[in-house]
């Protein structure tokens, strides 16, 4: 009996798991959506993963756009639940819930969006047209220890804003990328992969919800940090 039990939590965990990394891999995106060529796709070359996660926001492509030009670390944050900020970024500030007029950048190719400290990880936009399409690419989401082993992530955050009929916006989040060594690779797959069904589609509903909402502007007190520009 025991060892029947044992199976069938065993089957259920394997079942509950893959259906995690199913979502993790594209909630919430279409198979047109997952098929497609999207900017930024050549960026990285022999992508080791791929995930694709989409939402449907009722307001036009410019007025969701300002919410990405406001990404970043401590400056408008990246819109994840409260919880998940307070859990795995406790050192950073919540999201903000309105814009900022002195956030909000006119975001141009090479610009810095800081992702930690000062030095330790950020994004540089490798391709933006405002306001359907930004490209943020990175190589130093790795510890320095792990960079001493060889240790590499190279990849890519695609957002892709489409107008849709009675002014909305299908806000579609493409991360590709390629991981090495070959242990790297299976944690991202199995650790990472899973959670992006929370962090990929919180954010998206984040944004969703914000953008709904239309909040009146207002100062936030937040500051760039002073390297945030064009990275040289």
């Amino acid at each position: 009996m025991r060892a029947r039990t044992g199976g069938g939590l065993a089957v259920a965990a394997s079942l509950g798991y893959g259906a995690l990394y199913l979502a993790g891999r594209r909630a919430g995106s279409t198979a047109a959506e997952r098929a497609a060529r999207l900017p930024g796709d050549d960026v990285v070359s022999r992508s080791t993963m791929v995930t694709d996660h989409a939402v449907t926001v009722g307001a036009s492509p410019v007025q969701v756009w300002p919410w990405l030009a406001q990404l970043g670390w401590r400056l408008g944050g990246y819109y994840t639940p409260r919880w998940v900020d307070r859990l795995l970024f406790p050192a950073n500030w919540p999201s903000l819930d309105r814009l900022d007029p002195l956030l909000v950048r006119d975001l141009a190719v090479g610009d810095v969006i800081p992702d930690g400290p000062p030095g330790t990880a950020w994004y540089v936009v490798a391709e933006v047209e405002r306001p359907h399409t930004l490209v943020l690419h990175s190589t130093t989401h790795v510890p320095p220890g792990w960079r001493r082993r060889g240790a590499m992530i190279d990849w890519t955050w695609t957002f892709r804003l489409t107008a849709l009929p009675d002014g909305r916006t299908r806000l579609h989040l493409r991360v590709r990328g390629r991981t090495a060594p070959w242990w790297l690779t299976w944690g991202y797959h199995a650790v990472l992969v899973p959670a992006d069904w929370v962090m990929a589609t919180g954010m998206l509903r984040g944004v969703r919800r914000r953008v709904e909402a239309a909040p009146a502007p207002g100062p936030s007190g937040r500051r760039p940090f002073a390297e945030a520009g064009r990275a040289g």
